[in-house]
């Protein structure tokens, strides 16, 4: 690992003397032809040299930070290196090294361009309010490079989506009125820790040292997927002192790998309940054929999602499950063509592609009821893989953002004081994503995780704020001092204020038990799309678990 820094001005233009040669004077002696010079002085060799000299350094260069890894030598918060697969690890917060240079990836680069920039807007504003306003920094950790990307797929809808959401929470902070004391501003940091979070470890070093030189860095939101890199990850971030709010991992029993850690989904024992309600209530079978898939260069053992999941089907179903099977691309799926049971996919978005195309064999005789897990929501959101799915074969999928659809969105317009309508508001402004989204006649559906990193970053900075009225309730125009909270402090306030009734999130309450880090009763949803490669045709929710707000009991059953 290298720090990156702004090399010394040691470069100085030196000059040559003053005196005067001149020519000689046309008197005198007869002048005469002077010898050619040595080879080594002519005037060709110095720029011929210099050429070459950079030619190496680039190689040099580019062995040593690898493409996309080379920041701009300009300041900012950038430490990164290149691990042996050539991807660039480590951290930014300024557009001097925007992770992931590959083809098709341009809403990914986009998204961080659009961060740093408001980070330096964040800077501005807090300078401007005379420093009073309470200024955090919060880390997003993905999974950034390494995945295998084809000319007709976004293989990091994930990561773009959920960096979506942060900057959403980090705009509308902007928005707040200039002298509004109490509202926090929010820079954003985002890290990389490779491929399956293989190199997540060494991200999180760096970040370690980040949090010791910069007491506004508060907290890390992300980590992706649940991996036993992952756990690796959360228990080096309890060790170092620093809070983890995830998104999307739902793996049961992550939070055992560190006090400081809070998931914002439900786990997937929750979800497991959910599709069996499902199965029994709406579908009415008693059977069940499940397929699970592990990204290439994985396993069962090492991916905890794909694990977890698959160990409550078998606990929860028993012997309703008649066939477990591994699947692997290229296999052929004909033995599931009319099957009258529950078909349930519970593997990695990256082969539900495939899977959809062998069932393609089936023609006219599709299974009657395809249900796949929440990771199929990122192959939804893929309009060039859908095109090649069958068009006569229903997917329901599992979300845990129904409430944040477009269609949920605008029904809380009603109600200005839900969160969803000021949420809905910042997704639709002209000057945040690219496209906006949820815009009548031009409708972008809002992604799948976009709310729900958008409530792990609010979750965090409300519980800043409500540390600083505390602190400064005698003097509200008291200026802000980072080292007066810290993050094992921050994490504690974010339990407190759900203590009562729960924090009344974009995607649905989210409630914790002073012991787990996993929520209470979280609202879940199954997603029905008619025809997968109709992606003008928003999907329709079809069964839900959970509660929606504080006012909403805890039930499952058709929505």
């Amino acid at each position: 690992m290298r720090r990156l820094r702004r090399p010394a001005a040691w470069l100085v233009a030196l000059r040559p003397d003053d005196t005067d040669v001149g020519p000689p004077s046309r008197g005198g002696m007869r002048p005469f032809s002077a010898p050619d010079p040595p080879w080594w002085s002519r005037r060709f060799l110095p720029g011929a040299l210099c050429l070459v000299l950079l030619a190496a350094g680039g190689v040099w260069a580019g062995s040593r930070w690898g493409p996309g890894c080379h920041p701009a030598l300009t300041g900012g918060r950038v430490s990164v290196e290149v691990v042996g697969n050539g991807e660039c690890i480590g951290y930014s917060d300024s557009a001097a090294q925007v992770f992931n240079n590959d083809p098709g990836q341009d809403g990914l680069r986009t998204i961080q361009r659009r961060i740093f920039a408001q980070n330096r807007a964040a800077e501005e504003v807090w300078q401007r309010s005379d420093r009073r306003r309470p200024f955090l920094t919060l880390v997003y950790l993905g999974t950034l490079t390494g995945n295998r990307t084809r000319a007709d797929e976004e293989s990091y809808v994930s990561e773009r989506e959920e960096l979506e959401g942060m900057a959403t929470a980090q705009y509308a902070l902007l928005k707040e009125s200039a002298s509004a004391d109490g509202a926090a501003l929010l820079r954003i940091v985002v890290a990389n820790g490779g491929r399956q979070m293989s190199y997540a470890d060494r991200a999180v070093a760096m970040l370690a040292e980040l949090a010791r030189d910069d007491p506004t860095v508060l907290g890390v939101v992300g980590l992706v997927e649940s991996r036993t890199s992952t756990a690796r990850a959360l228990r080096e971030l309890n060790r170092v002192g620093l809070p983890v709010l995830a998104p999307t991992l739902s793996a049961d029993k992550m939070d055992a790998n560190s006090r400081l850690y809070l998931q914002i989904s439900a786990p997937n024992a929750d979800q497991v309940k959910m599709v069996d309600a499902y199965a029994q209530q709406v579908l009415k079978v008693n059977e069940a054929h499940v397929f699970y898939t592990t990204l290439e260069g994985s396993s069962l053992t090492e991916d905890l999602y794909v694990n977890t999941l698959v160990d409550g089907l078998r606990q929860r179903f028993g012997s309703r499950v008649t066939r477990l099977d591994k699947w692997s691309t290229g296999q052929r799926l004909i033995d599931e063509c009319g099957y009258p049971g529950l078909l349930f996919y519970a593997g990695r978005w990256s082969e539900f592609d495939g899977f959809l195309r062998a069932l393609r064999e089936c023609g006219a005789n599709p299974p009657h009821h395809l249900v796949a897990d929440d990771s199929a929501n990122r192959y939804m959101a893929n309009p060039g893989l859908r095109a090649a799915a069958p068009g006569n074969l229903p997917v329901t999928y599992v979300s845990k953002a129904a409430l944040a659809t477009c269609a949920a969105l605008r029904s809380a317009r009603e109600r200005p004081d839900d969160a969803r309508a000021s949420f809905l508001s910042w997704i639709q402004a002209d000057d945040l994503l690219d496209p906006p989204r949820c815009r009548p006649g031009s409708e972008r559906q809002v992604g799948e995780r976009v709310s729900l990193a958008y409530d792990a970053a609010m979750m965090m900075v409300r519980a800043v704020e409500s540390l600083a009225a505390r602190l400064h309730h005698a003097d509200p125009r008291q200026r802000w001092e980072p080292t007066s909270v810290n993050p094992v402090g921050v994490h504690a306030e974010v339990l407190r204020q759900n203590a009562g009734q729960g924090y009344p999130g974009v995607a649905g309450l989210i409630r914790f038990t002073p012991d787990s880090g996993e929520p209470v009763d979280k609202r879940l949803a199954l997603m029905r799309v008619e025809q997968v490669p109709d992606v003008a045709t928003a999907p329709v929710e079809v069964f839900r678990c959970g509660v929606a707000d504080a006012s909403t009991p805890a039930t499952c059953g058709p929505a």
